[in-house]
């Protein structure tokens, strides 16, 4: 059973820039899940980089959950948005643009915390992966599809 309204789905094929969107979307859920495995895997390093030129007596933040739950979010809303947005369904681009714009800015947040180079790099590729995605959600082609479905449903 598909989650799309069949009266919504779109008569016409589903463009590239549709079909790319959707795979960078999954790239994204898989970069924001690697980087949540990496922040249990080397949370040692995390806490280590953090305390530097802090007080002894402060406490790390619980980097952990917080990586699993933008995880979790990420993963959960994006795996719902995408077949919405692949049958034609206007309103999932605009929530998955938000999406993606929140986990961007979420994960800037920890570029100026001295974080191991493995987390900067992966957070520099997720953002460059986020731009592509945001520019075939708004493509052209990407319009007229939409459009098209808004035309043709009831």
């Amino acid at each position: 059973m598909d989650l799309a309204d069949d009266a919504h789905r779109p008569a016409a094929p589903v463009p590239s820039s549709v079909r790319i969107a959707c795979r960078l979307v999954w790239t994204v859920i898989a970069l924001t899940g690697l980087t949540a495995l990496l922040t249990i895997v080397l949370h040692d390093q995390l806490v280590s980089t953090w305390s530097k030129g802090k007080s002894a007596d402060l406490t790390p933040p619980a980097f952990v959950p917080v990586a699993l739950t933008l995880f979790v979010v990420v993963a959960a809303f994006g795996w719902v948005l995408v077949v919405f947005f692949r049958n034609g369904h206007a309103w999932a681009r605009w929530v998955l643009a938000a999406l993606v714009l929140f986990a961007g800015f979420a994960s800037v947040q920890g570029l100026d915390r001295d974080l191991p180079t493995t987390f900067v790099v992966l957070t520099v590729v997720t953002m460059l992966v986020s731009i592509a995605l945001l520019v075939f959600l708004f493509h052209k082609d990407t319009n007229a599809y939409l459009r098209g479905s808004a035309d043709a449903s009831p």
